[in-house]
């Protein structure tokens, strides 16, 4: 998405009163402009130096540049320039020593800086309204983050992470209050990577594994150091350091998971080049002062299909998912009642063997995916949503209770930007064509867990959470709703458009010439919809029904928000309680 149509939302009333008359030879002058008395002739913008007017220009809040970068040709490149990118990074974050990587570097840092923040929403309590954690000053961007038992980890861009803490704090009103996020200090740095227990459940994440880089001392008869990679084990409770293993220099990794319980807690381990190495600690015996060697072993995945490179892990506590660098998916499943719920049947699991990788049978190359207790996510290249396993709540929003033993599309999303699955929900973060961001879920709603829909929906619903305008991803626990916003202007859209032969509901050339176009297969969903609604017994599991349906279709946001709205006015009038004007209770 490009920076100006992702900020041109932001209203600004006061830039015309900031603008200074111009007159562009390259564009003629300015109509009107004729000389009039007492005013003399207009002054162009174009005769300050460029240098003045790069420092005049840095001034501006971030959206006021995006905007009077859209004015004309002239404006668009004194505002896109390096020069004025890197005062506005040094004013955003003057701790910030270098510009990082990328083709615009300044210009990539200074947005990163302006569009970080950690948002949540607490499912509990008298207040249910977006709140923003503490920001790090140091912090260069927000790349990821995982909130634990008591309080959130962040990385950002140049591998520092971070320790948001939850603490007591004073309100304005003299009050002692806990506050979530609200204090941070910087755990270690260098970090690439790093993990805990994962489960959906924070009461179970003890520990944090960090993967990161440090310097070594060399061996006996050479001078200098090596940089070796190691993994360091933090208590998330005190962000004490209690354990940490260093590896050969030869190996780099870039990504950690763990599996298993507390007792056999396995850690996968990434390299660089796409392999799988794995290694077991016991986790009950971390905090005792004693050293000990872990054997670190090339994972069945890699030793059995050395040609393939993995991209990317997720796992939780009894299973492991693989992608690789073209798209294909692994699957590891470690007990047989998971196995059950993810394919439904027993009839190739092996206890005796249970890393052997099972491939998913998908249409297209996956781009990401998310891994609940039994049941997961896949997103391909077209932007397609596949849902597998257990769907007892509905969590799969396939609109039904049935579980599904292979991929199954879920067609009326496409294209999300993030997903997340966790023991009976799902969520999905996606763009409307205005470009505004609306959180979708479906699945059990015990605990407030999607908010606005407490009995839960078996279908993909939208929420009632404000959603940042650059939120990139999001995190759910039993207490609160986590978002991530930041915005990478290096990082494009990577969807494809489906080919016209492979979109549902386009007629095969077998049916004639004649035969009637139906694009996306509208009317045949539609007079499902139809079914749906007459198959509901009272009037209002009709409107119940209605309001799905509505979150199925590819409308705009504000039309969803509309239908809504007059739904739920429908449905409180029909069953008379607004009768009469709407009041503010109501």
């Amino acid at each position: 998405m490009d920076l100006e149509r992702k900020m041109g939302g932001f209203e600004d009333t006061e830039l015309e009163d900031r603008a200074v008359k111009r007159s562009c030879p390259s564009c003629g002058p300015e109509p009107g402009g004729e000389e009039k008395k007492g005013r003399g002739n207009p002054i162009s913008v174009q005769l300050f130096p460029p240098e003045l007017v790069e420092h005049i220009i840095s001034f501006l809040p971030v959206r006021d540049v995006v905007a009077l970068g859209q004015t004309c040709h002239y404006f668009h490149e004194v505002c896109d320039a390096e020069g004025v990118w890197r005062r506005i990074c040094r004013r955003l974050s003057p701790r910030l020593r270098e510009q990082g990587s990328g083709v615009r570097p300044w210009k990539r840092a200074a947005i990163l800086n302006y569009t970080k923040g950690l948002y949540f929403q607490a499912f509990g309590g008298r207040r249910r309204c977006l709140s923003k954690s503490v920001a790090p000053l140091l912090a260069h961007g927000y790349r990821r983050f995982l909130p634990t038992k008591d309080h959130v980890f962040i990385l950002d861009y140049v591998g520092t992470l971070f320790f948001l803490k939850n603490a007591l704090v004073s309100s304005t009103l003299g009050q002692i209050q806990w506050k979530r996020a609200c204090r941070y200090v910087v755990l270690c740095r260098g970090a690439k990577d790093f993990a805990s227990d994962p489960r959906c459940d924070t009461v179970y994440r003890k520990y944090l594994y960090v993967l990161a880089t440090r310097e070594q001392p060399g061996v006996v008869g050479t001078t200098g150091s090596r940089a070796c990679d190691c993994v360091e084990v933090y208590l998330q409770s005190s962000g004490q350091r209690v354990f940490k293993m260093t590896f050969h220099h030869s190996m780099s990794f870039k990504q950690i998971v763990l599996v298993g319980q507390e007792t056999q807690r396995a850690l996968l381990l990434l390299t660089e080049e796409g392999k799988i190495y794995s290694l077991v600690v016991n986790e009950t015996q971390l905090d005792q002062p004693r050293s000990y060697t872990v054997q670190l072993a090339l994972r069945k995945v890699s030793r059995c299909l050395p040609h393939l490179r993995v991209a990317g892990m997720a796992s939780n506590q009894s299973s492991t998912l693989y992608i690789t660098d073209q798209g294909g998916v692994y699957f590891e499943v470690h007990t047989p009642g998971v196995y059950r719920d993810l394919f439904g049947t027993l009839q190739a699991f092996d206890p005796l063997d249970q890393q052997m990788p099972l491939a998913l049978s998908l249409p297209a190359k996956v781009l990401f995916c998310a891994l609940g207790y039994n049941h997961l996510g896949l997103v391909d290249e077209f932007g397609r949503l596949f849902m597998q396993g257990n769907n007892r709540y509905g969590q799969l929003g396939t609109g039904d209770r049935m579980d599904r033993g292979e991929p199954t599309q879920v067609h009326y999303l496409q294209r999300p930007i993030a997903l997340w699955c966790g023991l009976n929900h799902s969520l999905v973060l996606s763009q409307g064509s205005d470009f505004s961001k609306e959180l979708l879920g479906c699945g059990c709603g015990a605990g407030g867990r999607l908010p606005g829909w407490p009995k839960g929906s078996a279908s993909f619903v939208k929420l009632h959470v404000k959603v940042p305008l650059c939120a990139c991803s999001l995190c759910s626990t039993r207490e609160c709703l986590y978002m991530l916003s930041s915005h990478d202007i290096e990082h494009h859209p990577t969807y494809r458009d489906l080919p016209a032969s492979r979109v549902v509901g386009t007629p095969e050339p077998s049916l004639g010439a004649g035969a009637s176009q139906d694009p996306g297969g509208a009317a045949q969903a539609c007079e499902e919809y139809l079914n749906q609604i007459h198959s509901c017994p009272t009037l209002q599991d009709r409107m119940e029904k209605m309001k799905e349906i509505v979150g199925w279709m590819p409308l705009m946001a504000a039309q969803k928000d509309f239908f809504w709205e007059a739904l739920d006015l429908l449905q409180r009038t029909a069953a008379g309680v607004g009768s009469g004007p709407p009041t503010p209770e109501s």
